[in-house]
């Protein structure tokens, strides 16, 4: 980590918050504690040892705390001080969505990113007390990575990698770059389906709950200050 050289504040704050990969880690923990496979599956191309190394920096800064999960796995949650970060991550993501939005390059269209939010933001209370198996099909996708089972229950939603058995009561079909567009809040869900970019086939209660599930973040409701091209 290269520092600036400078015993000025904002070059003290920005060498800790602005070095790279610093801000998910804070982002993805402003959301609450997390364990160490979780914040890994946050940050994808990021390398075990690189997010240890992180993790043991923010430790020592006093951003970060260790919490005792009752296992030998430790989870991580901010500190006071972590926690003062949170607005300039908000903000950071308020900006984005004004002025980065576009069409996604192929290197911006990260499968795992996609399901780790699916599995971590959304709502799976919003089936009520009901068992709700979700079947996503990722239609571009090869066969390994085209089918993907969302099991809420119990307040949880666990992402399934295989079928975990029982009824599928919604089916959801659209490529990866749509699923990662209504995501970011570029098309609104209705739109995707009334374009039949997004097909939503199910029980009817589940399709009733279907958009409090995807429990889409607020920063979704900021619209592009970007001219389009």
């Amino acid at each position: 980590m290269k520092s600036y050289g400078q015993f000025c504040p904002v070059a003290k704050a920005a060498e800790l918050f602005c070095e790279r990969w610093n801000a998910l880690i804070i982002r993805d923990l402003a959301a609450g504690p997390r364990r160490y496979s979780e914040l890994k599956r946050g940050v994808p191309l990021m390398s075990p040892s690189l997010l240890s190394s992180r993790l043991k920096w923010l430790l020592e800064e006093g951003v970060v705390a260790r919490l005792d999960t009752g296992d030998k796995r430790p989870g991580y949650v901010l500190t006071d001080a972590g926690r003062e970060f949170v607005p300039l991550v908000e903000a950071l993501g308020i900006w984005g969505q004004r002025w980065t939005r576009r069409q996604l390059k192929d290197h911006e269209i990260d499968l795992g990113l996609l399901v780790w939010t699916l599995e971590s933001t959304t709502n799976a209370s919003a089936f009520g007390a009901k068992r709700c198996l979700i079947r996503l099909e990722l239609t571009d996708q090869t066969d390994a990575k085209k089918y993907w089972w969302f099991l809420n229950r119990n307040g949880r939603c666990e992402l399934c990698v295989e079928d975990p058995g029982g009824d599928v009561n919604l089916y959801l079909a659209c490529t990866l770059p749509d699923a990662i567009y209504i995501v970011r809040g570029d098309i609104a869900p209705s739109k995707a389906i009334d374009t039949q970019k997004l097909e939503v086939l199910g029980d009817a209660w589940a399709k009733r709950a279907f958009t409090k599930w995807l429990n889409l973040s607020p920063l979704t409701t900021i619209e592009s200050c970007r001219p389009t091209d």
